[in-house]
């Protein structure tokens, strides 16, 4: 596991969680504050960690508890891949908006909204709401996935975000695949980021789920160009499916 110590000379995570888990301990201290950035952080960070040594998987715990993720739906699990694939990301060099992490949480029907939008920096979930799945995926819920050309199922894994356009579903977002073998035909099937008139809920009322896309991860209209210009130009897009295989071929959440 990953350790720190508290004169900082072994430090293997990334500065955003540490500045996250100095930040949810000091709100743990007054529940009634509202989080701010300290005006010291690396500081508070260093007192924060005089008497304990934390490790990755208790900074991922606070992190989500203090984010009230598990209220909102969110696997405990998907936030723990997809944590440790965005670090892995961020050290690589391969996101440029390094604060923003997406989640789209396949291991929920598409009835609940499972897309999640966070700002590691600040703590907060800037937008929380429903996500389409590939139509042959599955119904409801997303079962069977694809990286192949014409499959219409979905891709999981980690992507990169990048540049926006106007196309056949209106102002959209490019992604890029970032893992061989998983998605990394994502620009060879035009798997984008879109909003759609088929994801909203009187369709759930009336036909007991969501509609569905040839793949993308489609999102509400009214939704679309706030949540795509929150996240594009360069951050971490995650995909998450409970599959085991999945897991196993991912590199970066090994």
């Amino acid at each position: 596991p990953m350790r720190f110590k508290k004169n900082g000379l072994l430090i293997a995570a990334s500065t955003t969680i540490l500045l996250s888990f100095a930040g949810i301990r000091a709100a743990e201290k007054n529940k009634s504050e509202i989080l701010t950035t300290p005006a010291n952080p690396a500081k508070t960070w260093s007192d924060s960690m005089a008497t304990k040594e934390a490790s990755a998987e208790e900074i991922t715990i606070r992190l989500y508890s203090f984010l009230k993720l598990d209220s909102l739906g969110l696997d405990e699990p998907a936030f723990q891949q997809a944590l440790k694939g965005w670090q892995k990301l961020k050290m690589q060099g391969l996101l440029d908006r390094e604060s923003i992490m997406t989640i789209a949480d396949f291991s929920q029907p598409s009835t609940r909204k499972r897309l999640y939008v966070i700002d590691m920096e600040q703590q907060k979930v800037l937008y929380n709401t429903y996500v389409a799945h590939g139509r042959n995926s599955g119904k409801e819920q997303a079962i069977h996935y694809s990286n192949r050309p014409s499959s219409y199922q979905s891709s999981p894994g980690f992507y990169r975000t990048e540049g926006t356009y106007y196309g056949s579903n209106g102002y959209s977002l490019r992604l890029k695949g970032l893992e061989k073998g998983i998605n990394d035909n994502a620009n060879r099937r035009a798997i984008v980021m879109h909003g759609a008139d088929y994801v909203n809920e009187s369709l759930i009322r009336n036909q007991g789920y969501l509609g569905r896309s040839q793949g993308c991860p489609a999102i509400p209209v009214k939704l679309t160009r706030p949540i795509i210009n929150t996240i594009k130009d360069g951050s971490c897009l995650f995909i998450y499916t409970p599959v085991t295989q999945y897991a196993q071929r991912s590199s970066l959440v090994k």
